[in-house]
């Protein structure tokens, strides 16, 4: 039953990709009605998103507060409601209402799914339920343009939204229908009874922790790569390569295919580690490093033909899903579990602050004359930097021993 609350989870972030793909893949589609420059792409990008890190900083703490079944359904029904509601967009300005509504639905998901993974895995289970869970993301990125370039065909652009709005509200029946796993037997100290002490850590305590800003600093640096590949890759390929509808649906999905890849092999690797005894800090950075570094690799893909363009975009895919999964484990590796969704929360809303800051400034230089070539040079190194980050502040990867005490002595 683990497993198949993993599967489930996994099902909701692939609902989750699907629906903030809707726009990136039928710009073009939407631009005829409702005209859409560069800086107003990145701004409607910058809506989601800046909605999204609120959320995921507050909806982890929501999640901790409802638990994971509540959490998760309020969550998944205020999303699936917002990203039908871009269908009645008349204007740019409503467009963005729409999809800051859909950055606050989905700035919980991870956050949930995070405590999920803390509250019914082990720790040598949990990089590879995580990347089951992570894997979603790319099942609903491959299924996105095809999709949505299939309902554009035969329908107006409208339909997309309405069609992707609704498999959320159908996953809601599921999960309410679904039976919730026992509990496993905990394998530290730290993570078995909550005690009062645990509980009465006040939310701002993260904020003394050394752990806590490493994942938050690596985050923010990593998804600012991260939400550039994924929401203008389909620009990329319409502007810089001349695609059309048809072919970004042909061709947008590979690498995204590639990413799920890397979701389950960069947590299976990890766990694998484990399973030879290699400590759960050298399993975790050995996999996270071996991620980070095929991340360069973007750099060459505005000077290569367009066969080899695909090919490192897919590279891309795969190592920052890679690295995602297990830098979206350590939560659950490090902090209690009355804490974790907490914490997940505001890593969540650092990567989300990056993505808002790497969006503005791609679409001020683009729209100022730098080409993709200088923005494809600054991407492609933010992994590595965010890498050496975290070997400075997350020097061990035990459970932290997180005790009242600690917090009257830093006061």
């Amino acid at each position: 039953m683990r497993w198949q609350l993993a599967i489930l989870i996994s099902l909701a972030i692939a609902i989750s990709y699907l629906d903030r793909q809707t726009l990136p893949v039928a710009v073009h589609s939407i631009s005829r009605d409702i005209p859409l420059s560069n800086a107003q792409f990145s701004a409607l990008q910058s809506a989601f998103l800046f909605a999204y890190a609120l959320m995921y900083a507050g909806g982890g703490k929501l999640v901790d507060l409802l638990g994971t079944r509540r959490g998760f359904t309020v969550i998944m029904l205020f999303w699936s409601l917002a990203c039908a509601s871009h269908a009645l967009a008349t204007s740019f300005a409503l467009l963005m209402v729409s999809r800051f509504l859909l950055g606050m639905g989905e700035g919980g998901g991870f956050p949930a799914a995070t405590r999920a993974v803390a509250e019914f895995f082990r720790a040598g289970e949990r990089a590879t339920a995580m990347g089951i869970i992570n894997a979603g993301t790319s099942v609903g990125a491959v299924i996105a343009p095809p999709l949505i370039a299939a309902i554009i065909l035969y329908a107006n652009w409208r339909w997309i939204f309405v069609v992707t709005g609704s498999f959320g509200l159908l996953w809601t029946i599921g999960w309410t229908l679904l039976h919730f796993p026992q509990k496993p037997a905990v394998d530290h100290p730290s993570f078995g009874q909550p005690n009062a002490k645990t509980q009465a850590l006040p939310w701002t305590y993260l904020f003394t922790i050394r752990e806590t800003w490493g994942l938050i600093t690596a985050k923010f640096l990593s998804d600012a790569a991260w939400f550039f590949y994924l929401f203008w890759l389909p620009k990329y390929l319409y502007d810089a390569r001349g695609f059309d509808v048809k072919a970004v649906g042909a061709f947008a999905w590979m690498p995204s295919a590639a990413a799920g890849i890397g979701c389950l092999l960069g947590g299976s690797f990890s766990s694998y580690l484990v399973g030879r005894q290699f400590s759960l800090g050298a399993a975790r950075k050995t996999a996270l490093g071996l991620s980070a570094a095929l991340m360069p690799f973007v750099i060459l893909i505005p000077h290569v033909d367009v066969s080899w363009a695909i090919a490192l975009f897919c590279v891309a895919y795969f190592g920052q899903q890679s690295w995602s999964t297990l830098v979206m484990v350590l939560p659950a590796d490090l902090f209690p579990q009355e804490v974790v969704g907490s914490v997940a929360g505001l890593v969540g809303f650092g990567g989300a602050m990056g993505g808002i800051a790497f969006g503005e400034l791609v679409g001020y230089l683009l729209d100022h004359g730098m080409g993709y070539g200088t923005v494809f040079a600054l991407a492609g190194m933010l992994h590595v930097i965010a890498f050496l980050i975290i070997l400075v502040c997350v020097p061990a990867v035990d459970p932290l021993n997180l005790k009242s005490l600690d917090y009257e002595a830093a006061h």
